[in-house]
């Protein structure tokens, strides 16, 4: 049974799409108040869970928020960012971003909002798939980036504690050195079994199982995602190009002991 934040948030939700969506469920059935904006209309979606969705941005920073949530994609937060008027703000509000890169959203953020607003760049490591069946013992990564109100960061942070997330503070540096080696080479490979277009086979083994799971769960995943893990974070190239050495290392430590072998039937 999950258990509520101890503190009822006013949250806005920038990007009400699918991930949007996925945290506004936990959110409510934890007792916070949520209003959301987004490109397209979602005013029906909010108006079946209780959420006053603004079309207007500028209606929706005026109004009484505690905590902004940015869930765009990697490639549009920019954009996002750049376009919101920002003096609409009513108060000094705490901007979480959830994206799968962090120095990026950080510097962003950092660079456009304004000084008194707090900021908190997080990173959920599950979705709507992974974390269906509740959020414990899926890892929540947080960076404490500029923080005044330590109550409301406090408050938003408890609603993935209080899911029993395994809670992971740690820079946004460090996040995306991890996730690099992490993160976006099991999105690699996933891409390239599916370039392969590997299937099952009635003779699979169990690790090849997981390959068309891997590859599988991948492709599901839009290519803006694993685009903007490339692009927005500065340590994946590296880790791409240690992946075609490995490869290639591989390869020729095959090739040398093919030509042993050969070599020694001649023999």
């Amino acid at each position: 049974m999950s258990s509520s934040s101890s503190q009822s948030l006013r949250i806005g939700i920038v990007g009400f799409g699918t991930f949007g969506q996925f945290l506004a469920k936990t959110m409510i059935k934890q007792g916070h108040s949520l209003s959301a904006t987004s490109r397209s209309d979602y005013s029906d979606l909010c108006l079946q869970m209780g959420i006053h969705f603004y079309r207007d941005v500028s209606a929706f920073l005026a109004a009484d928020i505690d905590v902004i949530v940015l869930c765009t994609s990697i490639l549009s937060l920019s954009e996002v960012v750049g376009s919101m008027p920002l003096a609409s703000l009513k108060r000094p509000s705490l901007f979480v971003d959830v994206l799968s890169v962090k120095e990026h959203p950080r510097e962003l953020l950092l660079r456009e909002l304004p000084v008194h607003s707090d900021i908190l760049c997080t990173h959920p490591m599950f979705g709507p798939v992974t974390g269906k069946n509740g959020w414990k013992g899926l890892t929540f990564m947080y960076d404490k980036v500029r923080i005044r109100n330590e109550a409301i960061c406090s408050g938003f942070i408890q609603i993935f504690a209080g899911e029993g997330c395994k809670m992971v503070e740690m820079t946004c540096e460090e996040h995306d050195k991890a996730a690099a080696k992490s993160q976006f080479i099991t999105h690699t490979i996933g891409r390239t079994l599916a370039e392969m277009d590997i299937k099952s086979t009635p003779i699979d083994t169990k690790g090849f199982q997981e390959l068309v799971k891997l590859k599988e769960t991948m492709i599901g995943n839009s290519f803006d995602l694993f685009s903007g893990l490339f692009v927005y974070n500065r340590f994946a190239s590296q880790e791409l190009e240690n992946l075609e050495h490995a490869l290639q290392k591989v390869k020729e430590t095959l090739v040398e002991r093919m030509n042993e072998e050969k070599g020694q039937e001649k023999n």
